[in-house]
């Protein structure tokens, strides 16, 4: 540092002039300038919000002017063509309003334990949740989070006042936000807490049409909810957050899950005792669930199409899942708020598909009806039910006989029927309810699309009366084995598309030994064995041991990724019961189609209409739009696709198809009244419990279900394949669609092959080939096909004294020619016969010698 006494001078001169005193005032105005900027913005940004908030709750509506339990109009469903074809209306809804001093406490404090804790604590608005609200709108996780912290009685105020409705933004559901606090408040400053629980209980969706507590109390347990216990109001509560995901019906193992949860939070609330909590876990409460038959609670009133319980499952699902709506904002939505539903159902089409799959002329003539059966009594002040397992247990203990549930008349159940009531009523018995229903069986499902949009045309979900509305849909919720129909899809697509395996390719059907993990050994009862055999072969028989053997050539994990892509949702790559055990589909029975849980006839047909859409994945649209009542798009169900497989591969199993109709086992489901082209396969699984036809046209895609609702055996029979055709020719001359061909990809060539290498078949050998000429002409995708001569046939020169190889003594007029397979056999099969090794021994001819 320079101290010098002329330096000095020279600082202290800079400091105390005017420029430098001018500066420094300049930097203070600029300062304190921009503090005072900086808080008169933000005044005007918090009056500002204060206005805007001020605004939004002034036209929020008046209370005083609302009634909190009022139901808007109606949703109407209308068709392809624009037609009305169905109205959702409260006729449709199961409800029953009990008063809170008829909910029991058990029930109360467990949906507060699960969906508000605070409940008690609040006043309309919990402000942890409103934090947490606020928070996940500005990081974009939106409603999804938001709606698990909003209160019961914002809840309430959400269903019954907004009616489901939500913004798609940021400012939009902070505009609802504030008007349902703000509503929320008034209505605890209204009502007390008890009378909000009340109608919130009365009001919420649980499930297959059921809204309100009691209503559900009764379709699920068959009893009052003043009857209710711990056990079975931790059932109802865990419904709530979603009742399809979480229903004791069709979900046991998510309701169980979320059922414990509700009684953990109890016994942290101290709503129950220890004792209590264990009693409950221990309570085997989904055998009751399962043992209320439906049909007692049906509110009696006309019931949907299958279609259009399709549809609404489908709009549920969307409205949850692209709008953020909870379950009960989507069901109120749907019945209270005037939608119009434009579905891609046709009409016409779908009359064909029902007028078939209802005739009993297509079906076996030993086609029987399960009686299902259900009676409640009053008897000596006691209420007792019954139903068709009790008829068969009285008449093997009162009269020795062991009676069938299945009739052939109806007027032979009725009689069964009347013994057996007369018998439970005594003297003094009274009833309460009794239905009786005679279910035709063998049942079927089909399912109709039209593969390059993805739209459901038309659906049949069973064969007879539907007693319900949104009870199971065979065609799109029943879960059944599908059997070899899914090799196509799990083993033979991913083959031809990932692993360069042609349709030309040989698998020798003969016993297998898996390798690895899978060592099982896989055989089969039905028949003898075909020994090797093209992969076209394979398919055109459904063959199911060189589908294994291609299923671990490919990996089972390929198989199981590429039944993802195809749609499959309920295949299991890993999954833990209950009991601990762990179980999976990742296993060589994928190329069987043999699954812990199975898939249903809608996921099996849009896999299908993949391969038939040239490889490209089309999600199955049971809709197109969605008006709401202000005449605005509150949703549309816009073409969803993807590329599973390519075009080739898609043409080469769509021509293997073809040999399955034309000269394989399908050929009861070949057209014989249109010429359009048609291909497809078949299934029967073990013991004949399910029969499977999926199959196509350049037009539409179709696949039928039939079999027992109980998953008994039937006779073997073609009927369901006749079902398929008879419902697609009328479908093809209905829309004039009933001559066109598949069109071949110009990368597809054809070669003449071996079918017993897959090799370049060689003139004079393959052809003349001992067990018949094994030369035919197969598709390959360019740069696929072979390039090889035949390697599996050797000729060999027999002399004609000694059958045995000739030698260089037997004469020329005793020598003849036979051409053997050169195949190391593993066991018999119809190529030992023709093998280098059965025919030939060591010695030649031992007659001419020198």
């Amino acid at each position: 540092m320079n101290y010098s006494q002329a330096e000095i001078k020279r600082r202290r001169k800079e400091l105390t002039s005017v420029s430098r005193k001018m500066k420094y005032r300049v930097e203070e105005w600029i300062t304190y300038g921009s503090v005072i900027l900086l808080v008169t913005l933000l005044l005007m940004l918090i009056f500002g919000m204060a206005g805007a908030v001020r605004g939004m709750i002034d036209s929020t509506p008046d209370l005083a002017e609302i009634d909190i339990l009022a139901r808007g109009n109606a949703s109407t469903l209308y068709d392809s063509t624009g037609q009305e074809i169905q109205t959702l209306n409260t006729d449709d809804i199961i409800q029953e309003y009990v008063s809170a001093k008829e909910i029991p406490k058990c029930v109360q404090q467990a949906f507060v334990a699960i969906e508000d804790k605070r409940f008690y604590e609040h006043h309309g608005v919990d402000m942890q949740g409103l934090i947490h609200s606020i928070y996940s709108n500005v990081t974009g996780e939106g409603r999804k989070y938001a709606d698990s912290a909003n209160t019961i009685t914002q809840r309430l105020v959400q269903n019954q006042i907004f009616g489901g409705t939500g913004g798609n933004n940021f400012f939009e559901n902070f505009c609802l936000a504030v008007q349902k606090q703000h509503l929320a408040t008034q209505l605890e400053d209204h009502l007390d807490k008890s009378k909000i629980l009340e109608y919130y209980l009365n009001t919420i969706n649980l499930g297959s049409n059921i809204v309100g507590v009691q209503a559900a109390a009764r379709r699920y347990f068959d009893k009052n909810i003043t009857d209710v216990n711990f056990s079975e109001a931790a059932v109802l509560a865990a419904i709530a957050e979603d009742p399809s995901e979480y229903s004791p019906i069709t979900n046991q193992e998510k309701n169980g899950r979320r059922r414990r949860n509700v009684l953990k939070n109890m016994l942290e609330e101290e709503y129950i005792s220890e004792d209590e909590y264990e009693q409950a876990l221990g309570d085997d409460v989904y055998l009751r669930v399962m043992n209320v038959d439906s049909s007692n609670v049906n509110s009696g009133n006309k019931t949907n199409s299958y279609y259009a319980d399709a549809v609404v499952e489908q709009v549920m699902q969307d409205l949850k899942r692209e709008l953020g709506y909870s379950q009960t904002e989507a069901y109120n939505a749907l019945y209270y708020s005037g939608l119009r539903i434009f579905t891609c159902q046709e009409s016409s089409l779908q009359k064909i598909c029902d007028d078939v799959v209802n005739s009993d002329r297509y079906y076996p003539t030993t086609v029987r009806s399960y009686l299902s059966y259900h009676l409640k009594i009053v008897k000596d002040g006691r209420e007792q039910e019954f139903s068709e397992v009790d008829i068969k247990n009285y008449f093997l203990e009162k009269e020795d006989k062991n009676i069938s549930l299945y009739f052939k008349k109806t007027s032979k159940a009725k009689e069964y029927v009347r013994k057996f009531r007369k018998a439970m009523l005594g003297d003094g018995g009274l009833i309460v309810t009794e239905d009786i229903q005679l279910v035709k069986q063998p049942q079927a499902s089909f399912v109709l699309l039209e593969q390059s949009t993805g739209k459901v045309k038309a659906i049949a979900g069973g064969r007879g009366q539907k007693a319900a509305n949104l009870e199971i849909n065979r065609a799109t919720e029943w879960k059944r084995q599908p059997g070899s129909v899914l090799a196509m899809l799990s083993t033979y697509a991913p083959a031809l598309d990932t692993a360069g395996i042609t349709l030309g390719d040989v698998q020798d059907d003969a016993v297998y030994r898996g390798t690895g993990l899978e060592s099982a050994v896989w055989s089969r009862q039905d028949s003898g064995y075909d020994g090797l055999v093209t992969l076209r072969n394979a398919i055109s028989g459904s063959k199911s041991i060189p589908a294994v053997k291609t299923l671990q050539d490919i990996s089972v994990q390929t198989g199981y990724d590429f039944l993802k892509k195809f749609g499959f949702t309920t295949i299991v790559e890993r999954k833990e019961n209950a009991e601990g055990n762990v179980y999976s589909d990742l296993q060589l029975k994928l190329a069987l189609g043999e699954l812990n849980e199975g898939v249903t006839n809608l996921q099996l047909t849009a896999a299908y209409a993949a391969l038939a859409n040239g490889g490209v994945y089309q999600k199955p649209r049971f809709y197109t739009k969605i008006i709401d009542k202000d005449g605005n798009v509150l949703l549309e169900n816009n073409v969803s696709s993807r590329r599973i497989v390519k075009k080739n591969t898609a043409w080469l199993l769509t021509d293997a198809m073809k040999d399955v109709m034309e000269e394989g086992r399908g050929k009861a489901a070949a057209f014989r009244q249109i010429e359009t082209e048609a291909a497809g396969n078949y299934a029967v699984t073990a013991e004949n419990t399910d029969f499977w036809f999926e199959g196509y046209t350049p037009y539409y895609t179709a696949g039928i279900w039939s079999g027992a609702d109980e998953s008994t055996s039937q006779s073997e029979s073609d009927y369901y394949m006749v079902l398929w055709r008879e419902i697609m020719e009328r479908v093809h001359r209905k829309t004039k669609k009933i001559k066109q061909a598949f069109k071949k990809p110009e990368s597809i060539v054809r070669r003449r092959i071996c079918s017993k290498c897959g090799n370049l078949a060689v003139h004079g050998l393959c052809d003349e080939a001992e067990g018949g000429n094994t030369v035919y002409q197969e598709y390959f995708a360019l740069g696929t096909e072979p390039v090889k001569n035949c390697t599996c046939h050797v000729k060999y020169a027999f002399c004609r004294k000694s059958e045995g190889l000739a030698g260089e003594a037997c004469p020329k007029d005793d020598v003849y020619y036979r051409i053997l397979l050169q195949k190391q056999e593993t066991a018999e099969t119809a190529d030992t016969k023709n093998t280098v090794a059965h025919n030939i021994g060591k010695d030649t001819c031992s007659v001419h010698t020198r």
